[in-house]
């Protein structure tokens, strides 16, 4: 959760134990990653657009974005977009868009703003300047208003699947009246199962609340900073569902445990 996953990185930490140490380690790497933009860029200024996104994309990880004046720039949305896209070619950082539905097949809006993840969590953390408020945090949750431990599920849900990172999905529904977020969608059994990561009562889930409204199915997720459990809850509606609550620790068991949720219900 704190340095990461880069093997040089971990290498290093595992031997040394010292994170001040690790800096040289991290502005080495992302200065790797501008050089190699060199490689990506069709001209000298977008190769100077790919070293902005590369810079700006660890402050926005974990959180939608618009593609125009990404990262506090006077740069256009199509010349960032395509910045970006080159970007994920690259597996240095990928786009991953809303669903809106509550069943399968999946389909990613792609009209709506995506949410920005990058390569690793340890280096978001690094250049996030959010290393010292990890270290002193009793929940992942309260870090970087929880942007933090949501992008660092994701790379987990990822790394127990094998899969490239466009397994990776969430949910949204916006109107004018009322807006919700659910920050996973994970295809189970044929069903979507909605996860937040999020500590609190079951009362403070309002977006996991909505889709569970109408969803087609009575199981839900939650990633937090507590014991494993299985608790009943309600909707605003009155919709009765199951919500497996699970220590950030197990994200690469939900499949075990789900399966487990089923004996238990």
């Amino acid at each position: 959760a704190l340095v990461g996953g880069m093997p040089e990185i971990v290498q290093h930490y595992s031997t040394h134990k010292d994170l001040v140490a690790l800096s040289p380690l991290y502005d080495s790497l992302l200065a790797s990653y501008m050089d190699d933009a060199e490689k990506y860029a069709k001209s000298t200024t977008q190769m100077q657009l790919i070293r902005h996104v590369i810079r700006a994309s660890f402050a926005q990880a974990g959180k939608r974005i618009k593609f125009q004046g990404f990262g506090n720039s006077n740069y256009g949305s199509r010349e960032m977009g395509e910045a970006l896209r080159t970007l994920q070619k690259a597996l240095l950082v990928y786009l991953v868009y809303p669903e809106t539905g509550y069943t399968l097949p999946l389909l990613p809006d792609l009209k709506k703003s995506p949410r920005l993840h990058v390569l690793d969590t340890g280096l978001m953390n690094y250049f996030a300047g959010i290393q010292r408020e990890i270290i002193n945090t009793d929940d992942l949750s309260k870090v970087y208003q929880g942007s933090m431990i949501e992008h660092l599920v994701g790379q987990e849900l990822l790394a127990f699947q094998h899969q490239s990172l466009s397994a990776l999905h969430f949910w949204v529904r916006e109107k004018k009246t009322s807006s919700a977020e659910v920050d996973y969608l994970f295809p189970f059994e044929g069903r979507l199962i909605p996860i937040e990561v999020k500590s609190g009562g079951e009362g403070k889930l309002r977006s996991l609340n909505l889709f569970m409204n109408s969803a087609p199915h009575n199981v839900a997720v939650r990633f937090y900073a507590g014991e494993i459990s299985i608790t009943k809850a309600l909707t605003q509606e009155g919709k009765a569902f199951h919500l497996l609550n699970l220590p950030y620790y197990l994200v690469s068991q939900i499949e075990k445990y789900l399966t487990w949720m089923k004996s238990q219900v």
